[in-house]
């Protein structure tokens, strides 16, 4: 079977039953469902994505593994993100959740065919909005290769401010990469100019 075509069907099959349960002004969260591993084993293969973010192609049953995996974890919540349309374009997650010291990381991974059009923006604030809004964070951060310009961009178009490079932090294809590291605190983002999630 063509792999697009798997893919296609894959995000159709996705789309059917999702349930939003966070949302921005241009994007909507579902929980991320073991179901969604062969979307996300699709999503990590992608080359551009594994340069950019550092990964490795895995097996679909290690994908399917670590989804179960997370899914138990009280200290992480893991999302698919949905277009308006609820077609699956990506995902973001909040990671590493310390309630006792407010601080948490984003993750993001977008399709390679919906990127560029403002999804990772939506969702990365709706993550923000869901941390400071709803959880008792003071504190998110955020890493990712500083030759990573699309990742730069919607980190700093969120809010996020650049505080300084682990040097030669990530081994990937053969050569050591710089690692920007962002953080956003609660202030900073009771600041910023944007609705809210729950204003959506």
């Amino acid at each position: 079977m063509n792999e697009n075509i798997r893919i296609a069907d894959d995000e159709h099959d996705a789309e059917a039953e999702r349930q939003i349960v966070w949302r921005a002004e241009s994007a909507g969260l579902a929980a991320l469902d073991i179901d969604d591993a062969e979307l996300m084993h699709g999503w990590r293969s992608d080359p551009v994505a594994a340069h950019q973010i550092g990964i490795w192609p895995r097996s679909l049953t290690a994908v399917r593994e670590r989804i179960e995996r997370d899914i138990e974890d009280d200290d992480r919540d893991d999302f698919l993100i949905l277009s308006p349309d609820s077609t699956p374009v990506g995902y973001v997650a909040l990671t590493g959740q310390n309630i006792v010291n407010g601080t948490a990381q984003v993750e993001l991974l977008l399709a390679a065919r919906h990127r560029g059009q403002g999804h990772g923006t939506a969702a990365l604030d709706a993550v923000v909005d869901l941390a400071f809004g709803e959880l008792p964070m003071y504190r998110l951060t955020a890493e990712t290769h500083t030759d990573n310009t699309p990742a730069l961009a919607v980190l700093a178009k969120s809010g996020f401010t650049q505080e300084g490079i682990s040097r030669a932090a990530c081994l990937h294809r053969g050569r050591r990469h710089d690692l920007a590291v962002f953080s956003l605190l609660r202030p900073e983002w009771e600041e910023l100019a944007r609705p809210r999630a729950w204003d959506a």
